[in-house]
């Protein structure tokens, strides 16, 4: 739990997609984000990862498509954060492009490439406007690139894999190291086969004998989380759990003496336990459905509030998230509005008159829209 001027509140949610933000198993992460929402999630989805191609619109809208037809019981209010390049229209530095952001409850960040998004985010106001958010409660929603690109040390796919660069790290946004004091290195498509028997594409398209390499060559210790595809990794930093979701687990290699988790499993990969022991680390691995303590393998600090954000937008989120608290509709209204979305299902139009009435009567006022109802408080 964190304290602050603004009161009581608890950092949001971490979930990280190794891939498939728009599978099943996509679905499936995001609704575990949803169902804990009484209202209509505002969700802000952040183009930057993307925003070096020509269609990144498209590839950040496909993802509000889905949101908004597979998980529209739950009646997600999406915006797109255009903020794709620094010095141009669509800046992450530029306060009407990164508007959503401030009232955000669910951020997500997706697919394109890691080091473009460091490049573009890192000491942005877009960057610090997420951070704040988090500070106040929102929940990350996390997938490929951007799970790469928060890490201490982030994986240059592109310019190993594509244009076959020398094996390097880049500096990377450093999330957990800066808000938690833990530096970690994600590698999403922990085990992809794309490459079938011909070429080993595991380990984020590395293979395993490169990542081997890689993993020597890392500019400073840090925990190693790697993710399978079509996985997600839930964390839960207010209670300090996490919880495996999908297809696949998730294989955690940090330092210390081995010991024994009661929820893990030993993998049969003496190649990886080898490697492991050579930089002083040992493996967990960890399978769909899950939960474990994360103090376990991730001994995290309780961060301070505001730190690593400019004072200017710490107070500015700290004043909307209270506007926010005031404009945010009790339970009772909450259930008003569901039993009149049921009238107005069956077409009982008396009966959603009525309730429409009764939730006016409580001082707030309901709008139709096509993503669902907006309840606001009246004015005056």
């Amino acid at each position: 739990m964190v304290e602050s001027s603004h009161g009581n509140v608890l950092p949001g949610r971490v979930v990280l997609l190794g891939s498939g933000e728009t599978s099943p198993s996509g679905r499936r992460a995001f609704e575990e984000v949803f169902r804990n929402f009484d209202h209509p999630p505002r969700v802000a989805l952040v183009e930057t990862p993307a925003g070096f191609e020509l269609n990144s619109a498209r590839v950040i809208g496909r993802v509000a498509e889905f949101l908004q037809h597979h998980l529209q019981n739950y009646r997600p209010q999406i915006e797109i954060v255009p903020a794709r390049k620094r010095g141009t229209p669509f800046s992450p530095d530029l306060e009407e492009i990164i508007e959503p952001l401030w009232r955000a409850e669910v951020i997500f960040m997706g697919p394109g490439s890691p080091t473009y998004a460091v490049r573009q985010l890192r000491h942005s106001l877009a960057w610090q406007v997420i951070l704040a958010r988090h500070y106040l409660g929102a929940d990350l929603v996390l997938a490929s690139a951007a799970t790469i690109a928060i890490s201490r040390f982030a994986l240059p796919v592109y310019e190993i894999y594509k244009v076959g660069e020398d094996l390097h790290w880049k500096e990377g946004l450093d999330f957990f190291g800066m808000l938690y004091d833990l530096p970690i290195v994600f590698v999403p498509h922990w085990n992809n086969r794309e490459g079938g028997e011909e070429l080993d594409t595991s380990r984020c398209f590395m293979g395993s004998q490169r990542f081997a390499q890689l993993t020597r060559i890392l500019p400073e210790a840090s925990m190693i989380i790697g993710i399978d595809e079509r996985t997600a990794l839930f964390m839960d930093l207010a209670n300090m759990t996490a919880t495996v979701y999908g297809r696949g687990g998730v294989t955690v290699i940090h330092s210390g003496e081995p010991h024994e988790v009661a929820v893990g499993q030993t993998l049969d990969n003496p190649e990886l336990d080898a490697l492991a022991g050579e930089i002083g680390s040992h493996v967990h691995y960890f399978q769909t459905g899950a939960t474990f303590p994360l103090d376990i393998c991730c001994p995290f600090s309780v961060p301070k509030p505001g730190a690593e954000i400019p004072a200017a937008v710490w107070e500015k989120a700290l004043q909307i998230a209270s506007q926010k608290q005031e404009e945010t509709p009790p339970p009772k209204v909450i259930e008003l509005v569901q039993a009149r979305e049921a009238a107005r299902r069956v077409r009982d139009w008396a009966t959603a008159d009525t309730l429409r009435q009764e939730i006016e009567q409580l001082g707030w006022r309901i709008q139709d829209t096509h993503q669902g109802p907006q309840v606001k408080r009246q004015q005056g």
